[in-house]
């Protein structure tokens, strides 16, 4: 009777640092420092120096690992640089994809950690809890406006979710996107966000705009050119989730098309909670394309097909626009600094109006389509 596999747990942790200058879901993990090291490097005595460690500890840490695991991690050949074995691939790839998935959730716990131990140790910042659609160009925002002594508790949710969090009270701002088009071609944004949108009680702030598109393998090897490309035979598509704005977008786009989504193998299924899951499960193989921001592909140096640009505005409740919050994020967003910070972001911009604060009805064209009466 064969042994059963020893269980393997996980242990989370937390540090303090002199600065704030870790953003996304790294979460530091000796094994897979060790193992994607040796992947590029090819050799223990490299890996040793570009971890800073010895050959002695490094040769020690991978036979720990691999009697911790119970497998082999390396293949040696005389001659050649080392190999990951196949167990061994499968793990980076499989922490990649679960580091990506969870970005939102442990980036919104490292906030809320700083927000609280802030408070004791400094109660000069102005703060603003954000509920928004998943966007790269937050984070850095967020980061931007702490050095500038604006604390925002930032948590990734879809737009529709972000909107109704604003409703509830449950966040002092809320981010979402809708794309750059003529008037009256938008009825799908009208119905799932118009009901949300309040102007006579809520404000809305330009903030940027992003270019959208299919995530696709690098090279685009099924050499897909526009939306209707996605039923091509065989073609896995990986979808965002309900709710979403790109969700929502990704119908649009297949209305205009003139395509049902049935056709589209993937679309119903299994969903990812962000672009660079999306691009991650690109990535890894699971799919062949995603609808995503071109950000997002960078990041795994797939190829990028554009289809559409967006924008992207915050929305917030009218008696809250003179706060000292808002009013910092707004003249944050205005600032010539921000404009350089989103400027290393590919696919992104500043809006021509960042910061300014916008009339609903004529921001968004889509704002007079008359969403049909239940009958």
């Amino acid at each position: 009777m064969a042994n059963p596999s020893p269980r393997r747990g996980i242990h989370l942790e937390y540090s303090f640092a002199p600065d704030a200058a870790q953003r996304g879901a790294r979460l530091a993990n000796p094994l897979i420092d060790l193992l994607r090291t040796l992947r590029d490097t090819g050799s223990i005595s490299a890996t040793a120096r570009t971890l800073g460690s010895s050959y002695r500890h490094t040769w020690g840490a991978l036979k720990h690992w691999e009697q911790v695991l119970a497998a082999e991690l390396v293949v040696w050949t005389q001659g050649q640089p080392a190999r990951l074995t196949p167990l061994a691939e499968r793990l980076l790839w499989a922490e990649t994809r679960a580091r990506t998935r969870l970005t939102p959730h442990i980036e919104a716990l490292r906030n809320e950690l700083e927000r609280v131990l802030s408070l004791a140790f400094d109660g000069t910042h102005e703060a603003l809890t954000v509920y928004a659609s998943h966007d790269l160009a937050l984070p850095m925002l967020r980061d931007h406006a702490d050095a500038h002594g604006l604390h925002i508790e930032l948590r990734f949710s879809g737009s529709t979710d972000a909107l109704q969090a604003l409703a509830h009270g449950r966040c002092d701002v809320a981010g979402f996107h809708v794309p750059v088009l003529a008037a009256g071609r938008q009825p799908a944004f009208a119905r799932a966000l118009k009901h949300l949108l309040k102007p006579g009680r809520h404000k809305l702030i330009a903030s940027h705009r992003r270019r959208q598109g299919l995530i696709v393998a690098h090279g685009n090897p099924r050499g897909l050119t526009g939306i209707a490309d996605l039923t091509q035979p065989g073609l896995r598509f990986v979808n965002r989730q309900p709710g979403s704005g790109t969700r929502l977008l990704a119908e649009h786009l297949l209305a205009e098309a003139g395509i049902q989504a049935e056709r589209v193998a993937g679309f119903h299924g299994p969903c990812e909670d962000t672009h660079v899951a999306v691009a991650a499960a690109v990535a890894s193989g699971v799919a062949d394309a995603g609808l995503g921001i071109e950000a997002a592909a960078a990041q795994f140096s797939l190829a990028f097909v554009p289809l559409i640009d967006e924008d992207y505005y915050l929305l917030c409740r009218k008696e809250a626009l003179e706060s000292a919050a808002v009013v910092r994020l707004r003249e944050l967003l205005a600032g010539q600094a921000w404009r350089q910070v989103l400027a290393t972001l590919r696919g992104c911009a500043p809006h021509e109006q960042a910061g300014s604060v916008l009339a609903l009805t004529k921001a968004l064209p889509w704002w007079h389509y008359r969403t049909p009466r239940k009958p």
